[in-house]
């Protein structure tokens, strides 16, 4: 494996015929679900790990309930390094599988991500060893700016306003950091997060970072119970409007966009593309917080964490 080549493939932007006849203007979806681990995530943890590989890593350690270990796992593969990723309890048992698959060893450990993290800083103290933190570190950052960077060239002009979901603010400190590169620094980004996976939400409600107590929503990817620092500090500069969707909301929109655009998406996906199918955006202009949109561009990040059943288990769960 060339060390220096992306991890992650280019993925294409659509436009998508659906959607846009829903909210009644353009849509375009960057379609990260296409990504070879499932999510967007490959992008940050593949330049975090090919930069430690440069420097001489000899292993990876990772606590991630899904998307981010798997990138983790697959880029230490691509990388040829040993790979352990710490689970929590709440996994289901098909992702162990899929890390197994990309030659990881998997450990279990706590019942939230927080918990399985604490193990992974333990068991990463070896100066040879990368630690993984899935959302809150620069490279990481970084890593996810390539996504505007590809979607700035797809696109036909600039959108209006851009849609990302949050769990701990890796993905939107991406973001935010490349349109700021591609001069889209001005455009408002509208991030989604589920009630009970809210912790930015909270945060900038109370205008300093909190932790919530606990994940009560189906979205475990949007799972970590307190924001990173720099994504509170990146929403107080730019114009970032925070979001929320119910779980039934999330759940209804991964539903349907399975019919739309024939893929599946898990819930954390599900609460971006809410924004459209739920008339979140439409109320947004209504209520004067979000100016014309003449076209919009929405993150589908993708997930791992999602299975024909596992959809039809929360189709029923939510009476949809």
């Amino acid at each position: 494996m060339d060390t220096q080549r992306p991890l992650h493939v280019v993925t294409p932007t659509i436009h998508s015929t659906p959607l846009s006849k829903c909210v009644g203007f353009p849509v375009y979806l960057k379609l990260e679900n296409l990504q070879v681990p499932g999510s967007f995530k490959i992008r940050g943890i593949g330049n975090l790990c090919q930069k430690a590989a440069q420097k001489g890593c000899k292993r990876v350690v990772c606590a991630s309930g899904g998307n981010g270990g798997l990138a983790a796992a697959y880029a230490a593969r691509l990388l040829k390094l040993p790979a352990t990723i710490v689970l929590p309890t709440t996994t289901p048992a098909f992702v162990a599988e899929k890390l197994r698959d990309q030659d990881a060893t998997v450990e279990i450990h706590g019942s939230v991500w927080d918990e399985a993290n604490q193990f992974a800083l333990k068991i990463a103290q070896d100066p040879d060893c990368l630690y993984v933190h899935p959302f809150d570190h620069p490279d990481v950052w970084e890593g996810h700016e390539s996504l505007v960077v590809e979607a700035k060239e797809q696109l036909p002009s600039p959108p209006d306003v851009v849609v990302a979901s949050v769990g701990g603010g890796g993905l939107l400190c991406g973001v935010i950091q490349g349109m700021e590169k591609v001069g889209w620094g001005h455009i408002p980004v509208v991030s989604m997060e589920t009630v009970g996976a809210d912790c930015l939400n909270v945060s900038l409600r109370e205008d300093k970072i909190t932790t919530i107590p606990a994940i009560t929503s189906v979205a475990k990817c949007l799972g970590a119970l307190t924001p990173c620092t720099q994504i509170f500090d990146l929403c107080k500069k730019y114009s970032v409007i925070s979001q929320l969707c119910t779980d039934k909301q999330a759940i209804d929109a991964c539903l349907k966009y399975a019919d739309d655009h024939r893929q599946l998406v898990e819930p954390a996906c599900g609460a971006s593309l809410a924004a459209v199918y739920s008339g979140i955006l439409k109320d947004l202009q209504t209520r004067g917080k979000l100016g014309q949109v003449k076209s919009a561009l929405i993150v589908v990040c993708g997930g791992s964490g999602v299975t024909l059943d596992a959809l039809n288990k929360w189709k029923m769960e939510f009476e949809l």
